[in-house]
């Protein structure tokens, strides 16, 4: 028995089931096999240790950090040493939505990407609903939270594919910097998330983006500043403290030097425009 949800986009219908999700932590010998094929779609993100994968035939060593997509028609095997450690989160679905979401792009079965604690966070909310009771469990949740954990790593992955140039450690401290930018973020903080020292993590950073981690942050923070001037009434002092700057002043300086104008008249040129649209 698993969970199947149905939902009205609009004029169709589609369908989605969570046939198993979960998180697996082994310590002892684990062997899994799936021959002639899996049981729907399975999705699995290494974050511990290692095992050993045979996919259609051939050899993988999956670390922490790499993702499989796996289709129904593929063969699949999984291994455990003994003594090992291995740590993953997966989920088996299947369904209509699944069906078009893996057929209108490529999907690489084997990929390395960020362990964001965002698409972690999704999994584990997954995981948790599902594990209600038939009364309490919202199929509605589900079937979004496995859309949102689906493109959520077609996303991830894609960005390892286009950027394959880009050293991991930079996306690393990218994915880093844009969750904490607002957070009194210091370069040492971004080099000891990607297990670097301070000067290679910024001679590495600025060589791939030609830019530093600190301007890179500030992206970050002005992007979200005229957010918050656009949409809120918050002063213009709770601005730059609630984005990281520190001081107004310094918030003033970065804000006119990118833009061209104040933070106050950014603002009043937005409402204006707003006021007129209405």
């Amino acid at each position: 028995m698993y969970d199947t949800a149905i939902i009205c986009f609009g004029r169709r219908w589609v369908s989605v089931a969570i046939k198993f999700c979960g998180y697996s932590l082994h310590t002892q010998r684990f062997d899994m096999t799936f021959k002639p094929r899996i049981p729907g779609y399975l999705l699995r993100l290494q974050t511990e240790g290692k095992c050993k994968v045979i996919l259609n035939q051939k050899e993988l060593l999956v670390e922490k950090g790499n993702l499989l997509l796996i289709h129904p028609e593929d063969t699949f095997e999984l291994s455990v040493e003994s003594g090992g450690n291995s740590g993953d989160y997966h989920v088996f679905c299947e369904g209509s939505w699944i069906d078009s979401w893996w057929c209108r792009s490529d999907k690489p079965s084997y990929s390395q990407i960020s362990l964001d604690e965002n698409i972690l966070g999704i999994w584990r909310y997954m995981i948790l609903e599902d594990r209600r009771s038939v009364s309490e469990k919202n199929e509605e949740i589900l079937h979004y939270l496995l859309r949102l954990l689906c493109v959520s790593l077609e996303r991830s992955a894609n960005e390892t594919k286009l950027h394959s140039h880009r050293p991991y450690a930079v996306t690393r401290m990218m994915r880093y910097i844009e969750e904490n930018a607002s957070s009194n973020l210091k370069v040492e903080d971004v080099a000891q998330h990607a297990g670097l020292s301070v000067s290679r993590s910024a001679h590495l950073f600025k060589n791939s983006l030609g830019k530093t981690i600190i301007a890179y942050a500030h992206e970050i923070q002005l992007a979200v500043a005229m957010d918050l001037l656009k949409h809120t009434t918050y002063t213009l002092d709770h601005i730059a403290d609630e984005c990281g700057f520190g001081s107004y002043s310094y918030f003033y300086r970065l804000f006119k030097r990118q833009y061209g104008v104040s933070p106050g008249k950014y603002r009043s040129s937005t409402k204006h425009k707003a006021f007129h649209a209405i």
